[in-house]
């Protein structure tokens, strides 16, 4: 499946909503924290559920068996220097300036970065769009809506 491209969005913060159809954000998210890697970024993830972040650690640990994506749970020591990020609030531990929010929730805080991934399944439509509509009136933030078609490919819908 194709993923989009990652690019830093120098007006102001790029705000891309990912709306899960047919995979669960653990599979998603190695790709976005690989690219965000690969062009010399660093990502922190953030989730509320103490269970979804044990898992989303696992699933960083376990996305290829020919590639590493470097990261750490925050409370585990060594926060400032992790590529990758897991914790349970948007509170900036490290230099990263890319954020994912995988566990439904949309946070304001997001928008203090130059890049914020929203992952939301159908149970959080309801609330992505909310949090859609009030990011339209905002200053310096851009906003992309991305669905998954029935093949798990990502398409650009807005």
């Amino acid at each position: 499946a194709s993923s989009p491209t990652i690019s830093r969005n120098s007006a102001g913060v790029q705000v891309d909503f990912y709306h899960l159809t047919t995979s669960p954000v653990g599979a998603v998210l190695p790709r976005i924290a690989e690219r965000v890697l690969g062009e010399g970024g660093r990502l922190l993830v953030v989730s509320a559920d103490p269970a979804q972040r044990d898992a989303l650690d696992r699933d960083l640990w376990a996305y290829r068996a020919d590639a590493f994506l470097p990261h750490a749970t925050a409370g585990d020591g060594g926060e400032p220097d992790q590529p990758v990020l897991i914790a349970e609030a948007p509170v900036p531990l490290t230099a990263a300036r890319n954020i994912a929010l995988v566990d439904g929730r949309w946070r304001d805080e997001a928008t203090t970065f130059d890049r914020a991934f929203h992952f939301f399944d159908e149970d959080g439509i309801e609330a992505a769009r909310a949090a859609w509509r009030a990011l339209a009136e905002r200053e310096g933030v851009e906003r992309r809506y991305w669905k998954q078609d029935s093949a798990g490919r990502w398409a650009q819908v807005a």
